[in-house]
């Protein structure tokens, strides 16, 4: 009876994979998930059975895990989920390839995903295309970008590689601000125009500088670099080309200080959102609004991404996660073992709750980047609870 059974879910868990690379399958609501990836390792502490069927290391009834061991095999199967092909629509136009060693390049890249190229990153070692890399961009197979030629990859920084058969374009820049600058020229030439709000990071801290890839990425706001006390030259001249912006400040005066934020004063609207830490910096922005710009994840129904704020490259390999689907913010855990108290906090306050039936109630899904290296099973097991949809008692009238 134990083996028929084992049997069956094998055959339920083949049928629900292949309905997902043929983009199928029937939509459930967001409360259950599928696995989207290959189970990559496991701890040697489960029945073989409940490793092969990737359930809870990769998947529970509210997350679903892009398990790869490093910021690589992470970024391609974030690509792979987003762009399953098999059907019409299902492929990118475009392919931004980054060097894994530049976090500032992955978080600027990362507005490449937003309109009009919608081009995933997949990460490089240096000059050379990694195997996980390589086989993500012959499966995603970018359509091309008509208007611009036809083009399929976005090399973001001269070092990258240009992958063989495909057309290719290259943005270059000296130094990380110079070449988030020319991202930013480059999406604004792309859409024809360039955006009136602008967020300004700290090139120095990425923890506190990698949510905003994720947002970027969703809303095709750039991402341009300070240091602590200084605006680089690039940066004050791409600020000036956007016409006065409204420029958020990402991060406390720790991290840029206030010296630079009466500087940016003279270039536009400055606003600054920051905690006094990086779990709680990622939730602020999650938090916050201005009209049209911000999450303003304050309530129940949402996507949610989570990374390690010690693998700044994760945030550019999630990007297209937060810009399709569930579209979601990034929040961050400080520690693989730990789900931080102010993390928790804010998941309970936006947990879906249903008087009657929750049939009828709204769903919050979560995306966990990396393997248990990243975020354990026992955090990710903690989250699942607090994304659950839960009875909410009314009193009488």
């Amino acid at each position: 009876m134990l083996r028929r059974r084992l049997a069956l879910a094998g055959l339920l868990l083949s049928l629900t994979t292949g309905l997902a690379a043929c983009g199928g399958g029937d939509d459930d609501g967001g409360k259950t998930t599928t696995i989207v990836t290959p189970q990559i390792g496991s701890s040697g502490d489960e029945p073989e059975a409940v490793q092969q069927l990737g359930f809870p290391g990769f998947a529970t009834k509210n997350t679903t895990r892009v398990g790869g061991s490093d910021s690589i095999a992470s970024a391609a199967a974030a690509a792979r989920a987003v762009y399953p092909g098999g059907a019409p629509n299902t492929q990118p136009p475009a392919v931004a390839v980054v060097d894994q060693d530049s976090w500032q390049a992955g978080l600027a890249a990362a507005v490449l995903m937003s309109r009009p190229l919608r081009a995933p990153i997949l990460l490089s070692d240096g000059r050379s295309l990694p195997e996980a890399s390589e086989e993500a961009l012959r499966a995603l197979a970018p359509t091309g970008v008509s208007p611009l030629g036809g083009m399929q990859v976005v090399r973001v920084g001269s070092d990258t590689p240009a992958p063989a058969g495909f057309r290719s374009t290259t943005i270059e820049g000296d130094d990380p601000a110079a070449l988030a600058a020319a991202v930013d020229r480059f999406q604004s030439a792309a859409s024809g125009r360039a955006t009136k709000t602008v967020m300004v990071v700290s090139s120095e801290d990425p923890a506190f500088a990698m949510p905003a890839a994720a947002y970027a990425a969703k809303s095709g706001t750039p991402i341009l670099f300070v240091s602590r006390d200084t605006i680089p030259g690039a940066t004050f001249a791409a600020l000036q080309a956007h016409g006065r912006p409204r420029m958020y400040l990402l991060g406390p005066e720790t991290v840029i200080s206030a010296r630079v934020e009466r500087a940016l004063r003279g270039l536009g609207r400055v606003t600054r959102i920051s905690g006094e830490d990086a779990v709680r910096n990622a939730i602020a922005f999650a938090r916050y609004s201005d009209g049209s710009f911000g999450w303003g994840v304050v309530d129940p129904g949402h996507g949610l991404v989570f990374a390690n704020d010690r693998r700044p490259a994760d945030a550019a390999a999630a990007a297209p996660l937060s810009a399709s689907g569930t579209y979601g913010p990034l929040l961050l855990l400080d520690d693989a073992t730990t789900l931080p108290l102010p993390l928790g906090e804010y998941l309970l306050d936006i947990q879906p709750g249903y008087e009657r039936d929750p049939v009828r109630g709204v769903y919050n899904h979560a995306w966990l980047i990396g393997d248990e290296a990243a975020i354990t099973l026992p955090v990710q097991s903690r989250i699942d609870s607090l994304l659950e949809i839960s009875p909410v008692r009314t009193s009488a009238p």
